[in-house]
């Protein structure tokens, strides 16, 4: 869905999954400075917004996501993902109940997937799924804002900020009211926040045999001690007798590059040089306000942690992410 945003000065759309939101508003940096000290708002109203209401949601969705919703208390955020039956991870959900609906958004244009999956898994449970991304738009104030939330306006609080879930038809009201929340910061900056913070996204630090161990969604997105989900197996497995096969790693990349290694570019071990074997690759890149040019990458559990890599012809330092 295309912002009503997109209209402010200067703003940038940005491009592929993202289309229909401002990629920043002109000052790349300046946005990513004030969101970093907890000024300004950043425009997620491109994601998919899903609502389950019914006397029997929690318990229904405990059966089915990797996190524990039995007992969710109104007002605590929590996340959880939906795997395959072989582990792998298939939808991404950022949740939070305000005591009748439990509110959840989702990678954008991935909720009609979401939702056929939910549907089909109903049986005789007193619940009903409904897509409100039309009519719900999600916001992001960081961590340390003092803005004033609008009354009536459910609230996902976390520690690196909180999502607010907005009617769309009250969004260009909000942001024209600069003096109680900040700019508008773009999607831009936000991901540079995220990558700094070193929190996966589904669709770029996943593909189709991503396991949760991997990115270290263990404890904030899994439950370790909750019931039988699909996929449990796998998770259990790789808890109690072995290891995953990669691991997410933080990078600090050459800053002397003119142009970012986009997602997918291949990560070799620099002794190796561009012809080496392939032992991951990039996940997500971004320009820091701070730390310069970064990026989250998928590498091989066996790479040494302190082993110098190269993103094509980019050099590129590793931070441990999940242990190997």
């Amino acid at each position: 869905m295309k912002s009503p945003l997109l209209s402010l000065p200067g703003a940038v759309p940005a491009e592929g999954v993202d289309e229909g939101v401002a990629a920043h508003y002109g000052d790349l940096f300046r946005e990513q400075r004030a969101l970093a000290d907890g000024t300004g708002f950043v425009d997620l109203s491109h994601r998919g917004v899903v609502a389950v209401t019914g006397d029997d949601r929690l318990s229904w969705l405990h059966l089915l996501l990797t996190q524990h919703v039995s007992d969710l208390p109104a007002g605590r955020a929590t996340e959880a993902l939906i795997l395959s039956a072989h582990g792998h991870v298939e939808h991404a959900l950022y949740l939070v109940d305000d005591g009748t609906t439990t509110w959840a958004h989702v990678e954008p244009d991935s909720q009609d997937a979401l939702i056929a999956y939910l549907e089909s898994m109903k049986f005789f449970y007193r619940v009903e799924v409904t897509d409100r991304t039309g009519d719900i738009a999600v916001v992001h104030l960081p961590a340390g804002s003092i803005a004033e939330v609008p009354e009536g306006v459910v609230v996902r609080e976390t520690s690196y900020g909180r999502d607010l879930l907005l009617a769309r038809a009250d969004l260009e009201a909000f942001a024209q009211d600069a003096g109680k929340h900040g700019p508008a910061v773009g999607l831009l900056g936000y991901e540079a926040l995220r990558v700094e913070q070193h929190r996966p996204r589904l669709g770029f630090e996943t593909d189709h045999r991503t396991i949760p161990h991997e990115l270290g969604w263990i404890g904030s997105a899994v439950h370790l001690q909750k019931g039988c989900y699909r996929g449990q197996e796998t998770v259990a497995r790789v808890q109690n007798l072995g290891k995953p096969p990669r691991r997410l790693v933080f990078l600090h990349l050459d800053g002397s590059e003119v142009h970012l290694p986009p997602h997918g570019t291949e990560l070799r071990l620099a002794d190796e040089g561009p012809e080496g074997r392939k032992i991951g690759f990039i996940t997500t890149s971004v320009r820091h306000h701070e730390l310069g040019p970064i990026a989250l990458g998928l590498v091989k559990r066996n790479v040494p942690v302190d082993a110098p890599l190269v993103a094509d012809t980019t050099a590129a330092a590793q931070e441990v992410v999940v242990e190997p």
